[in-house]
């Protein structure tokens, strides 16, 4: 019997607890509302579950650490940041309260610690700290740093030492020294790492391992790999390759970035041709090989990864819908899509796991 109840607790931690959820959440811009989905992993299916009007152009998001509150961008005047809190049990979500931002937000992340919100202002050319109280809400602006013109992302590393943010106009990503205690940014040395002349960065992530960061632009569309420096926060260019699809003539446009948990492959949206491109990663050197490109919604500003890795969902903002999409583990490819009409200019995407 002893036996039988070891292997059952095994078998368990393998799969997962079987009342186990996944929730999807929907920054509907114009409509002023956050679409709650169910992720049926099993029937690879997308189920609505709750539409929450937030009275605001809603836009960027980010999810606690221990996902009990979601938080959520207003760029409408005045600008604000809702904190909602998750249910457990059915995703659904109720608005905690709000603060003041400093400005219309393009990006908001958390610090490692939980305790601080970044934001980065893409009108003001500005990154800002808030405080977050112990019941989740968001205090006052606790920092402000004027940076490059149209700040774009901003993000710490894994140690919660050193924060990056882009400045689109600037054609520059900056680094910074953070005090975790204290919440507040300083200049780090050196302060810039500049970019091509009219690229525009835009978007980046870290890889899991911490050695390189991943780098849109939005301009140009190209895609840079970096060495990242744990030690300096620093950044080396090793490689440039580019998200647009043979024979393309329009005008670049690139949006978002996003890699696989297991960091095999990178996938990145460019709006002008609709389409999402997809490499695979070097596991040694953290170089890109090009895939192709899929055609997803029109105008794909936003898209997300279930931390499976099995599953990728883009938003449209022209197509007022998102599309849900099987990845292949052993090539990449995307699977047939599966289309969900959601509210009206959908950007942004949040997936979170629930016991």
């Amino acid at each position: 019997m002893k036996k039988k109840t070891i292997a059952s607790l095994l078998w368990l931690a393998a799969v997962g607890p079987a009342s186990a959820a996944t929730w999807v959440y929907v920054s509907n811009a114009d409509s002023q509302e956050i679409s709650v989905l169910e992720l049926d992993r099993a029937q690879g299916a997308l189920k609505p579950v709750q539409t929450l009007n937030v009275g605001g152009t809603v836009m960027p998001m980010v999810v606690s650490h221990d996902k009990r509150v979601l938080y959520a961008a207003l760029r409408s005047q005045p600008f604000r940041v809702a904190a909602l809190s998750i249910d457990g049990a059915t995703g659904k979500l109720q608005k905690l309260g709000e603060a003041p931002l400093a400005d219309s937000m393009a990006n908001i992340d958390l610090d490692a610690s939980g305790k601080w919100l970044f934001a980065a202002s893409y009108q003001g050319g500005k990154i800002t700290v808030n405080g977050i109280g112990k019941d989740g809400t968001v205090g006052a602006v606790h920092q402000l740093v004027q940076t490059g013109p149209n700040a774009h992302a901003i993000h710490a590393d894994a140690s919660n030492r050193f924060v990056l943010a882009t400045s689109l106009g600037g054609d520059n990503v900056s680094s910074w020294r953070f005090d975790a205690e204290k919440g507040l940014l300083s200049p780090n040395d050196p302060p810039l790492t500049t970019t091509s002349a009219k690229s525009g960065p835009r978007h980046f992530i870290w890889d899991k391992a911490q050695r390189h960061v991943y780098l849109l632009d939005e301009l140009d569309a190209a895609l840079h790999v970096f060495a990242w420096d744990a030690a300096r926060g620093t950044l080396k260019l090793e490689q440039s390759t580019t998200t647009l699809p043979a024979g393309f003539t329009g005008k670049p446009w690139a949006a978002d970035l996003h890699l696989t948990p297991d960091g095999r492959y990178l996938y990145a949206s460019e709006r002008t041709s609709s389409t999402l491109s997809a490499f695979k990663v070097d596991a040694a050197t953290g170089q890109l090989q090009p895939l192709g490109q899929t055609p997803t919604e029109k105008v794909p500003r936003g898209f997300a990864i279930d931390s499976s890795g099995r599953y990728l969902i883009a938003a449209g903002q022209e197509s007022h819908g998102i599309s849900l999409y099987a990845i292949d583990a052993a090539t990449g490819a995307l699977g047939k899509p599966q289309h969900l009409d959601v509210g009206k200019n959908p950007n942004w995407i949040e997936i979170v796991d629930l016991p």
